[in-house]
């Protein structure tokens, strides 16, 4: 199946899912269709900030009819932060689109959290990833999440983590697991590998990124129906 990724918000978060869709598919030993399509991450921003969901749904749209153009059977956007208008782009989108939110709920059950922690935008701590969380329960420093939502944005846009940047969410995921009592973080900003890859902070840590690019992989290795990855 052919994938199509709407990318470019940010950069890094790109390069992390062309990098480890393609690790995926390699190691099934299947060809890798896959165009992907650049977003501008300040419009995103704005529109975000802004609550603008109709405008950048509308920018995704033009996108997504590129995606088509070039042979996409679906398509996927690659931030999490950038589902803020998922709801208002389905009905504009000529190709599926597989959510990265939506499989989250469901793995976390699988693996028995009751309570998340949140590191990501302000609007995804916020808003404890679009209200879509049913099975598990997700928290986050409330009294924080200006600061760390500012701190991921700049981190997203300039495509680095500087060494201070990366102890303060080390430091938020500590707190979430300790005084929260989170059973898991959940890296729920998909540039936030560049602050944690690599890392043993001494508790569990869930890349969402990584949930939704295993769902990709079996959707690109025809493993699964667009139907029964839950699809829009």
């Amino acid at each position: 199946m052919h994938i199509g990724l709407i990318g470019g918000i940010g950069v890094a978060a790109t390069v992390v899912y062309y990098q480890r869709l393609s690790a995926a598919i390699a190691a099934r030993e299947k060809p890798l269709e896959l165009t992907i399509v650049n977003a501008d991450v300040q419009e995103l921003i704005r529109n975000n900030l802004a609550d603008e969901r109709d405008a950048q749904a509308r920018v995704y749209a033009g996108l997504l009819n590129r995606l088509q153009a070039a042979g996409a059977d679906c398509a996927a956007i690659t931030s999490l932060g950038g589902h803020f208008c998922y709801d208002e782009t389905v009905p504009l989108s000529p190709i599926p689109l597989v959510s990265a939110v939506k499989p989250l709920d469901a793995y976390f059950a699988s693996q028995g959290f009751g309570t998340v922690g949140l590191l990501g935008t302000r609007v995804v701590m916020q808003t404890k990833l679009y209200g879509q969380l049913v099975q598990t329960r997700a928290v986050a420093l409330e009294d924080e999440i200006d600061t760390l939502g500012q701190t991921y944005q700049d981190m997203a846009v300039a495509g680095i983590c500087s060494e201070q940047d990366r102890a303060l969410f080390l430091d938020a995921g500590h707190r979430m697991v300790n005084d929260l009592n989170a059973d898991a973080i959940v890296l729920a900003g998909t540039d936030l590998n560049l602050a944690f890859d690599g890392q043993d902070p001494g508790y569990t840590v869930v890349d969402a990124l990584d949930v939704h690019v295993e769902l990709l992989a079996r959707l690109a290795g025809k493993e699964l129906t667009l139907e029964e990855a839950g699809a829009d």
